[in-house]
C-alpha cells in the first residue's frame, strides 16, 4: 500500500479517529443511586459527584445518577452489596445492626452545640469529622462496611435541627407534654428528658401531622420548611433547640467495583466524594439561611430558648455521651465504644475550627480533600 496515497485519501485519519472512538467506548461508567428526588439538595449533590468523576478522570470514568428511581433509601445498602448499583448514598441510621460503629457517631450530633460552632456551619464541621472518623479512627466502621460488600467514600451533614412548631415553645414549662416529631434516637432521648413525648413519623407525613395537631412540633432542619412545605403549617420556631444535625450519610461503593478500579480511578472516586460531601453540606447550610429569612418575612415567630431549657439541654448532652457509649457496648457488643466517642469528640472540635473560614462550596471541597480524602491510601484501603 502506498502510504502517501493513504494519507491523502484520509484513510489514516479515519483509522486514528476509530482508535479514539474505541477508547471512548471503553470508558467505565458506574451507576450511582440516591433516594433523594430530582432537583433536591441531595440529588444536586449527586450530580456534582458525577461531574467531578468525569472531570477528575478526564472522561475515562463516569457516573450515571439515578435519583429516587433505581433504588429507594431503604433499598440502597443491599442494592450496593448485591451489585444492583455500583455506588450510592446510604442512610446508616436506617440500618442499626449493619453499621453500629458508624451510627455511634451519628448519635453524637448534639455535641456540636458544645463547641461554639456558628449555626450555619455545624453541618460542614460534622461532615468533615465523620469522614475522618470513619477513614482513620474507626477500623470497626470500615469492617462493617466491608461485611456488606461495600466501602465508605465520604459523608455529609445537614443544617441544624430545631423546633418547628404550631405554638410557642421557649421554656421547660412550655415544652412539657408536647408531642415532638423526631428523626433520631438522640433527639428522642432529649425529648424524654425535657418532659416531651417523642413521636416517630416519616418525613413525608410531617406536614399533615403538624397541620392536624397530631404533633405540636417537628424537630427538623430549616430546609424542610420548603422540602416538606412545613412553612405552610408553622407558626413558631425555636432555633438552636435542641440542636445537632443529621449526619448518617455514607457515600458508598460496591467493594468488588472498588477493587476493580486502578489507583488513579480510586483517587478520582474519593475526590468526587469530597465534592459530594461539600455540595450536600453547603447546600443544606445555604438553604437553611434562605428559609429562615423567608419564614421571618412570612410572619412566623422566631423565639430564643430561655436559660432553663438551654441548661437542661446542655446537661443532657454531656450525660448522653456516656449513655451512647454504654448503649452501643451493650446492644452491639462494641467494646471500643468509649474510646470511639472520645475520638470523635476531639475530631469535631478540630473540624469546627477548620471550616470557620470557608466561604463557598469550592473552598469546602478543598478543605475536605486536603485534610482527609487525599490522605486515604488507595493502594491499601478496602484491599
Amino acid at each position: 500500500m502506498n502510504c502517501p496515497n493513504m494519507l491523502r485519501r484520509g484513510v489514516l485519519p479515519a483509522i486514528l479517529a476509530g482508535i479514539a472512538m474505541s477508547g471512548a467506548v471503553e470508558a467505565k461508567q458506574l451507576s450511582y443511586a440516591t433516594g433523594y428526588s430530582t432537583g433536591s439538595i441531595g440529588a444536586k449533590a449527586a450530580e456534582v459527584f458525577a461531574n467531578d468523576v468525569e472531570d477528575h478522570s478526564g472522561g475515562d470514568l463516569t457516573a450515571k445518577v439515578y435519583a429516587q428511581s433505581l433504588l429507594s433509601f431503604s433499598e440502597i445498602p443491599p442494592g450496593i452489596r448485591d451489585g444492583m448499583a455500583d455506588s450510592g448514598l446510604v442512610l446508616t441510621p436506617y440500618f442499626p445492626s449493619e453499621f453500629p460503629s458508624t451510627n455511634l457517631a451519628t448519635e453524637l450530633t448534639m455535641l456540636i452545640e458544645m463547641t461554639g460552632a456558628p449555626t450555619e456551619k455545624v453541618g460542614l464541621a460534622f461532615a468533615g469529622a465523620m469522614a475522618e472518623y470513619v477513614f482513620f479512627n474507626c477500623p470497626s466502621c470500615v469492617n462493617e462496611y466491608e461485611q456488606q460488600n461495600q466501602l465508605f467514600l465520604g459523608g455529609g451533614g445537614t443544617s441544624s435541627y430545631f423546633l418547628i412548631c404550631n405554638k410557642p415553645v421557649r421554656t421547660l414549662e412550655e415544652i412539657k407534654g408536647k408531642r415532638l416529631r423526631i428523626g433520631g434516637a438522640q433527639w428522642a432521648r432529649w425529648a424524654n428528658v425535657v418532659g416531651a413525648t417523642p413521636v416517630s413519623i416519616p418525613q413525608h407525613e410531617t406536614y399533615e401531622a403538624l397541620s392536624q395537631g397530631v404533633v405540636d412540633c417537628s424537630v427538623h432542619s430549616a430546609p424542610e420548611l420548603t422540602i416538606v412545605k412545613l412553612m405552610e403549617v408553622t407558626s413558631d420556631m425555636t432555633p438552636n433547640m435542641p440542636g445537632g444535625v443529621f449526619s448518617g450519610l455514607a457515600n458508598n461503593i460496591n467493594l468488588d467495583v472498588w477493587k476493580s478500579l486502578t489507583p488513579n480511578e480510586r483517587s478520582t472516586m474519593l475526590h468526587a466524594s469530597a465534592a459530594h460531601a461539600s455540595a450536600l453540606s453547603w447546600g443544606y447550610a445555604q438553604a437553611a439561611i434562605t428559609n429562615m429569612k423567608t419564614a421571618e418575612e412570612q410572619g412566623i415567630k422566631i423565639h430564643e430558648p430561655d436559660a432553663g431549657l438551654v441548661k437542661v439541654t446542655r446537661d443532657f448532652i454531656e450525660q448522653d455521651i456516656k449513655a451512647v457509649a454504654a448503649k452501643y457496648a451493650e446492644t452491639h457488643n462494641l467494646t471500643s465504644s468509649a474510646p470511639l466517642v472520645e475520638s470523635f469528640r476531639t475530631l469535631l472540635t478540630k473540624w469546627v475550627e477548620l471550616v470557620k473560614g470557608v466561604d463557598n462550596s469550592e473552598e469546602l471541597t478543598q478543605v475536605y480533600w486536603d485534610e482527609v480524602y487525599s490522605k486515604v491510601n488507595v493502594d491499601t484501603y478496602g484491599q
